[in-house]
């Protein structure tokens, strides 16, 4: 809970946000990222592959990669889900005169900084570039000669476009938590009846920590409208409660629960599969591309800004990896 709450209160607050440095909050951020690229390879797919590999299971299956395929059917279901509320949001706001931009930012067409998004408001708008401060404002209309009606215009599809930009983000964070918490909750599980508890207790401590930074380093820099304010704090609360959750199911099973079962094994390799492909696609599309390929703050930034932040990146996803020896 402390590791996923902290990125989060320290920058909210403007008490922690003026003493704590800028790179403090980037580390955590790009750190955040390795670690969950970490965890979707070595501490979800392995397992799965180990559990659905058992040779306790039918011979059937060791026929076939169980564990890779349901892996890549979950990457696969995250990304048609995606493209589908893409599409279908990018119609809707097609119809109000909006544009998206389907890497995570909601951009107003009334926004576009150019003078091509002032003539789609008026056509007797200059052709020639104007002030780029004034473009850079928004709305736009308020720098032009426009009607009240033509500028209250102007807010509304603002609004609207931020009211997308959040549902987008939300999408994204959801599908992120979702795969956590399927995580967190065998986790908790496991560590209730595994028997070797004390070395596993100390790891998971750990694990749970850098991955609760993970977490939080994307709810904390989720940009939403102060009505959406929440969600971060809500998507904080379950990913801290879902390992004593686990735990709390694990001790209440654990007379009658038998991890190296078939059904166990089964089971918790369906699931670290399933949820390794979420976190897969999520760590490589959502943080790696977004955050680098699409990022023109990165693309444009300095050679030393890029090589800190893969350094951090290199070092969450290496320190979690290291994390895979026990656990």
């Amino acid at each position: 809970m402390f590791g996923v709450l902290f990125p989060m209160l320290a920058r909210r607050s403007r008490w922690l946000s003026s003493r704590i440095p800028r790179g403090v909050f980037d580390f955590a951020k790009y750190f955040g990222s390795g670690v969950i690229i970490a965890t979707a390879f070595i501490h979800l797919l392995d397992p799965a592959l180990e559990a659905l590999g058992s040779p306790c299971l039918d011979p059937a299956w060791g026929n076939y990669p169980y564990a890779l395929v349901i892996s890549l059917i979950s990457i696969f279901l995250i990304f048609i889900v995606e493209i589908v509320a893409f599409r279908w949001g990018t119609a809707k706001l097609a119809k109000l005169g909006i544009s998206h931009n389907a890497h995570g930012h909601g951009i107003s067409s009334h926004a576009a900084h150019g003078p091509e998004s002032n003539r789609q408001l008026d056509p007797d708008a200059p052709t020639s570039s104007g002030n780029p401060e004034q473009i850079e404002k928004f709305p736009a209309g308020l720098e032009l000669n426009a009607s009240d009606s033509r500028k209250h215009g102007h807010i509304h599809a603002h609004e609207l476009s931020v009211v997308e930009s959040a549902a987008t983000q939300i999408v994204s964070i959801t599908i992120l938590e979702f795969g956590v918490i399927l995580h967190s909750i065998l986790i908790g599980l496991t560590l209730a009846v595994d028997e070797d508890f004390k070395i596993l207790f100390v790891v998971l401590v750990f694990h749970q920590t850098f991955e609760g930074l993970g977490v939080g380093s994307r709810l904390a820099y989720m940009d939403l409208p102060a009505k959406y304010s929440y969600v971060p704090i809500i998507g904080a609360l379950l990913y801290g409660i879902t390992t004593p959750l686990g735990i709390a199911v694990g001790l209440g099973v654990r007379t009658t629960y038998n991890p190296g079962s078939t059904t166990a094994s089964i089971v918790s390799g369906i699931l670290d599969a399933f949820s390794s492909g979420i976190l897969i696609y999520t760590g490589l599309v959502e943080l790696l591309a977004h955050e680098f390929l699409f990022n023109k703050e990165m693309i444009n930034g300095s050679n030393a800004k890029l090589a800190y932040a893969i350094g951090c990146l290199i070092l969450g996803c290496g320190i979690m990896a290291l994390l895979g020896r026990w656990a």
